[in-house]
């Protein structure tokens, strides 16, 4: 059995979690949290971590030379750097606006990248 020590990050508490796997890898207990958003956290981080990414895209006829961008869920931790590498890669057009998907589907995530600045 090994103990994984986490600081919880779903809400602004953070708390101290102690998440107790057995031999392969499974959850058998969580610790430490004050709700039960902090039991699901620990479990997700430990078994399956995710991450929102957040960067800027290089945006042509724009005002600005970039527009901010970010995931618009979670996708999976192992997922960044290929994320990362198509964000390098892609590039905008004017006129955008929040919310308007830049990437579909980015590194076969699942998860579209969407503007977050006008």
């Amino acid at each position: 059995m090994a103990v994984i020590e986490l600081t919880c990050i779903s809400c602004p508490l953070g708390c101290p979690l102690r998440v107790e796997t057995d031999e392969s890898g499974g959850v058998v207990s969580v610790s430490g949290n004050t709700c039960k958003r902090g039991e699901a956290y620990g479990r997700k981080e430990v078994t399956a971590p995710t991450r929102t990414v957040t960067s800027t895209v290089r945006l042509e006829g724009g005002a600005a030379p970039v527009v901010s961008v970010r995931t618009r869920t979670d996708i999976p931790k192992d997922k960044i750097f290929p994320v990362m590498e198509e964000i390098r890669k892609a590039v905008a057009k004017a006129p955008v606006k929040i919310g308007d998907v830049i990437v579909a589907n980015i590194a076969g995530t699942g998860v579209d990248l969407i503007a977050t600045h006008t």
